[in-house]
């Protein structure tokens, strides 16, 4: 299965640096809905077949052009939401920015039983993300394109493609409506999360310099500067 995985666009809590991960979340600005209205030319090329997003506003109204285009639902699934600030939800304050990295790269070094402050551990988090995946490829998928979030994805391509270390979360941003790339030859969920592989990782946002918002993109797409 080629899974191909979208950050949703620019929101306003993006804008302000907020951690702000709770459902349903805010809608996009008129940026964020410019950069969801160019995913259709950039993914031309892939073979899509289902679009997914979690259930939170903003991945939902990112989706929507993209299924438009290919004449496709999109499919919400809960387990595609952000990873849960806990009790740092809504700060935006550095101390907060940090704690919450911080604890999303331990978990992609292996240690899944550390909790987010306030919130889930690691092994909640890519559980519930590793079982949609493996419905995906359930139901015989060889395509879909997954809308979800800055962090969400960033530590699940890290934690589970076998090509990339555990560092890759540090140097490599996410910027809104950024794509990944992961191939799998096996079936996930069939004794495990798959094996996966990295094919491609487009930090920036897709249409061009005129959509990227480097800076104004929010913590959860950032650098782990530690």
């Amino acid at each position: 299965m080629r899974l191909i995985l979208i950050r949703h666009g620019q929101t306003p809590s993006n804008v302000d640096h907020f951690l702000d991960t709770a459902v349903p979340g805010p809608g996009l600005t008129e940026l964020g809905l410019a950069q969801a209205a160019a995913l259709p030319e950039a993914l031309a090329g892939e073979p899509i077949d289902a679009v997914y997003a979690s259930n939170l506003v903003r991945t939902q109204l990112t989706a929507a052009p993209l299924a438009a285009a290919l004449g496709l639902p999109v499919e919400v699934r809960a387990g595609l939401r952000e990873v849960s600030a806990g009790s740092l939800e809504m700060r935006n304050d550095r101390e907060a920015i940090i704690g919450y990295l911080k604890t999303v790269y331990s978990w992609v070094k292996g240690d899944l039983d550390v909790h987010m402050p306030g919130g889930p551990n690691g092994h909640e988090t890519f559980d519930r993300f590793d079982a949609v995946i493996a419905e995906l490829a359930a139901a015989g998928l060889s395509a879909p394109a997954v809308v979800s979030h800055g962090a969400m994805i960033r530590a699940w391509c890290t934690a589970r493609a076998e090509n990339v270390p555990a560092d890759f979360i540090v140097d490599n941003a996410l910027s809104n409506t950024g794509v990944a790339v992961m191939e799998s030859a096996d079936t996930p969920g069939a004794g495990g999360p798959g094996s996966w592989k990295l094919l491609t990782w487009m930090g920036e946002a897709v249409g061009g310099l005129a959509l990227r918002d480097y800076g104004e993109d929010g913590p959860a797409g950032e650098d782990v500067k530690l």
